[in-house]
């Protein structure tokens, strides 16, 4: 492997890039080389064994929703990390964030995967965005009522986007309204010294800091 062997961590899109900027520059990690935006779950998922069999990686980090069941998400990258040639991988993902070690004597990278919101649920970004939301703060639970009683011939996003409708309602009632989500986390809009927040930078110091 090469001396200027990099980190990258593929994210499925711009929002993912920027929070996780964001969270590693307020929580003072290193710099990742590259956070790389694949253009959503599909894309990230077809260029993942590609992106593995790179010769120039020491670590390669993967950030995804889960969605609707972390079980399905995890056997989609599970079973493209054994076509890449990782003997092994464990049948569920770590509830901490997953690392797995390439074989010996093996080109590959260490390979790490964290899977939104916390590894173990259901949920997206958004999901995980919530918790980095004041707990019990009563403009939140405002937010929460206001979006879940829109009438039902009156809601123009899906019960899936749900969670993005709150946080993004949230951002729209602070003092600067409507920040992106990375700079509204400078912002401390939302508050990146939450216990969920320390699991992923354990992660991300674990893959690629270590």
């Amino acid at each position: 492997m090469s001396a200027m062997a990099k980190n990258v961590l593929l994210v499925e899109g711009p929002d993912d890039e920027h929070v996780l900027k964001h969270v590693c520059g307020n929580r003072g990690l290193p710099k990742i080389d590259e956070i790389k935006p694949q253009g959503g779950v599909d894309r990230l998922l077809e260029n993942l064994p590609v992106r593995l069999k790179e010769s120039d990686l020491a670590a390669l980090g993967v950030i995804i929703d889960a969605d609707i069941k972390v079980a399905s998400r995890w056997d989609a990258l599970r079973t493209r990390l054994v076509r890449a040639g990782y003997p092994n991988p464990p049948t569920v993902p770590d509830s901490i964030g997953t690392v797995i070690l390439p074989p010996a004597n093996s080109l590959l990278p260490r390979a790490g995967f964290w899977i939104m919101p916390d590894n173990t649920t259901p949920g997206a970004l958004e999901d995980f965005l919530q918790f980095l939301i004041p707990s019990g703060s009563a403009l939140f639970e405002h937010v929460k009522s206001s979006v879940v009683s829109i009438p039902e011939d009156e809601k123009r996003f899906t019960p899936r986007m749900e969670s993005k409708a709150m946080v993004h309602t949230w951002l729209a009632w602070q003092v600067e309204p409507g920040k992106p989500l990375g700079t509204a986390i400078t912002a401390r809009y939302l508050d990146p010294d939450v216990p969920e927040v320390d699991s992923l930078v354990s992660w991300l110091k674990r893959l690629f800091f270590y």
